[in-house]
């Protein structure tokens, strides 16, 4: 499953965690990201040391978090936090857009690479790798895939079962 994040304000400690956990994050331009737990004595107790740091390299993830940085839309787009800043009327139409996007897409492929991508993350680079090379010998077998290569030579949309 694919999860959406749509940060239409402050996204801090946990509410920046929760948004870190999703796999895109979309941020109106009022929105802001901190984990500022180090205030409190505390570290960000839920993913946000390790999804911030993978997110936006150790040394900026270090001195956001060190520093218990506010980091604006803009910031947090310029750092890789967030995919898209949008105006604030345009958040949920731009999240429910995205959505019905990926939803076109073949969703054995769709889980293929959230999979690749996810697992792959945590693996050397030649695990990684082959760990890619399989998911994608998996998809040729697939009916989606013979209907998205169809659908491509005979230039019309396809029509996804997920099997």
């Amino acid at each position: 499953m694919l999860v959406i994040a749509a940060v239409g304000g402050i996204a801090a400690g946990g509410g920046c965690d929760l948004a870190l956990a999703c796999h895109l994050r979309i941020a109106s331009t009022h929105a802001t990201f901190s984990l500022p737990e180090l205030k409190l004595g505390l570290i960000p107790g839920y993913g946000g040391t390790q999804r911030l740091a993978r997110a936006v390299g150790h040394g900026r993830a270090l001195a956001a978090m060190l520093a218990s940085e506010k980091l604006s839309a803009d910031e947090a787009l310029r750092l890789g936090l967030v995919n898209r800043v949008v105006a604030p009327e345009e958040l949920l139409p731009e999240a429910e857009k995205l959505a019905d996007t990926i939803s076109q897409l073949a969703p054995l492929a769709i889980r293929a690479c959230l999979n690749a991508v996810t697992r792959g993350a945590r693996l050397p680079l030649e695990e990684g790798l082959q760990l890619e090379a399989e998911l994608f010998s998996q998809l040729f077998s697939t009916a989606d895939m013979r209907e998205g290569t169809l659908a491509f030579l005979e230039k019309r949309a396809p029509q996804f079962k997920g099997c």
